[in-house]
């Protein structure tokens, strides 16, 4: 069990350093157009936005588990 932890710990810590990498790097960040700090995200982006914040969460519950005494 515990071991199985540590593994999805680690796929998730991947996956997530992925997509964060992966937004750093999308076209919207590059834009230096002021008024396109303000825009709602669509699309790829919006899914990619969603699914970090599903996966830090995941990542969070993951730890607080790990980091309990029975382990």
């Amino acid at each position: 069990m515990e071991l199985a932890l540590y593994f999805s710990m680690i796929i998730v810590s991947a996956v997530l350093i992925t997509l964060v990498v992966l937004q750093a790097r999308s076209l919207g960040m590059a834009n230096r157009d002021t008024s396109s700090i303000y825009r709602t995200r669509r699309g790829l982006e919006k899914t990619m936005h969603q699914a970090t914040i599903v996966l830090s969460v995941v990542f969070l519950m993951l730890a607080l588990l790990t980091s309990l005494p029975i382990f």
